[in-house]
């Protein structure tokens, strides 16, 4: 019997506001990422991701009063990313109040520097797939291998769509590496999460699904679980 399935809701944060785009562009805000981390404290999610989405362009970290302010109101694992490059901004992250750090910009080298001193567990790789799934799962692979604890596994042309998760992607890379794989990028409802799991994927992530529909973390827990998966 596997862990049960995670469902983590994402906020994509820009200049401390919450947006959402398609396909990691035209970002349009939709809120305060507090208020979003209220609400879903409030209804229990099981862990929730923060992506400062500006941080890497403009050669910095993310917000960390923004952390602090969320981990205070957050009884969840928190997982942030944006701009992570060195291990001096991993801590930083962490001493906020983060439990993990998603690392994309900072590459296997920051993975492997974060995971010596903290350890694997702290450790999410940004896998943002453009390129097509052969240099997916190499890049997970490499990821695993410099100590990643887990894979954020991102459809670029998929992220924001709410067209499905992309399904040959998560057999491929869930196959290439024996840690846990996040799927993210078009999730609809929880009928994708479903087939993602079934796909390979270990927990399921999405953000214009909770921005722009009814559905909940928990309604699609309960699907899940109706369907026979094992849900927290």
């Amino acid at each position: 019997m596997g862990l049960a399935v995670r469902i983590i809701p994402t906020l994509l944060c820009k200049d401390g506001r919450l947006v959402k785009g398609r396909q990691f562009s035209a970002d349009r805000v939709v809120g305060h990422p507090l208020q979003a981390a209220r609400i879903h404290a409030a209804r229990g999610v099981d862990e929730l991701a923060l992506l400062d989405i500006e941080a890497t362009s403009k050669g910095r970290g993310p917000d960390l009063q923004l952390i602090e302010d969320l981990s205070s109101v957050m009884f969840m694992p928190l997982s942030v990313g944006g701009g992570i490059d060195s291990l001096s901004i991993a801590k930083a992250v962490l001493r906020a109040g983060a439990d993990k750090v998603i690392i994309g910009a900072g590459g296997p080298r920051v993975m492997r520097e974060i995971a010596d001193s903290i350890g694997c567990q702290a450790v999410v790789a940004a896998v943002d797939v453009k390129d097509g799934i052969n240099w997916a799962w190499r890049r997970a692979a490499e990821c695993e291998a410099a100590g990643a604890g887990e894979i954020m596994l991102t459809s670029v042309l998929r992220e924001g769509t709410m067209a499905g998760y992309d399904l040959d992607m998560i057999r491929a890379v869930s196959k290439a590496v024996n840690i846990p794989v996040i799927a993210h990028g078009g999730c609809s409802g929880p009928d994708d999460m479903i087939a993602a799991v079934k796909a390979g994927a270990s927990a399921v992530a999405a953000g214009a699904l909770f921005v722009f529909t009814d559905w909940t973390p928990k309604d699609c827990a309960k699907h899940m679980a109706q369907a026979g998966l094992e849900v927290r």
